[in-house]
């Protein structure tokens, strides 16, 4: 496998306001078969990004955690796939065809993606949400290959 470049955009959130805003800039930007995964510990604002994202992106209605049901499925500007790995194993995530969702004509959000790291397509955003403060948020934005690193390079540019 050849390597493939990382551009890495760190963000402090203040608020959820804030994440808002990085989200709607990455939705705005989101071109088909877009893929980013989502990870951070236990409420640390996977789904608030998500639901930014989706907001940002078109979604009408409520945009909740596929938590039970994995992918949830959703129209904007571009189809959103909403996924949620974190209750199912390696194995069961190849099983349920993803490629279908990552190569396809929508964007798809993954939340606890390191779960199926070796499943995600090589080229992809990462994004790592730490809490470090009750409203504060460290986000770490990978841009994995191109398009990706661009983005990431966008980013920099205006917030960096």
């Amino acid at each position: 496998m050849d390597n493939i470049d990382e551009t890495v955009f760190t963000y402090r959130s203040h608020s959820l306001q804030d994440t808002g805003l990085l989200a709607g800039a990455l939705a705005a930007a989101s071109t088909p078969g877009m893929v980013i995964g989502l990870d951070g510990d236990l409420g640390a604002g996977k789904t608030a990004f998500s639901q930014g994202y989706a907001r940002h992106l078109g979604v009408k209605g409520i945009v909740n955690s596929p938590t039970f049901t994995i992918i949830k499925e959703y129209e904007g500007r571009l189809p959103l796939y909403h996924m949620d790995v974190y209750r199912i194993s390696l194995q069961e995530a190849d099983e349920l065809g993803l490629d279908e969702y990552f190569y396809g004509q929508g964007v798809c959000l993954v939340e606890w993606s390191s779960i199926i790291t070796d499943l995600m397509p090589p080229r992809h955003m990462h994004i790592y949400i730490e809490t470090v403060g009750p409203d504060e948020r460290m986000i770490t934005v990978t841009g994995i290959g191109e398009p990706y690193g661009e983005l990431c390079r966008q980013l920099i540019q205006k917030w960096g």
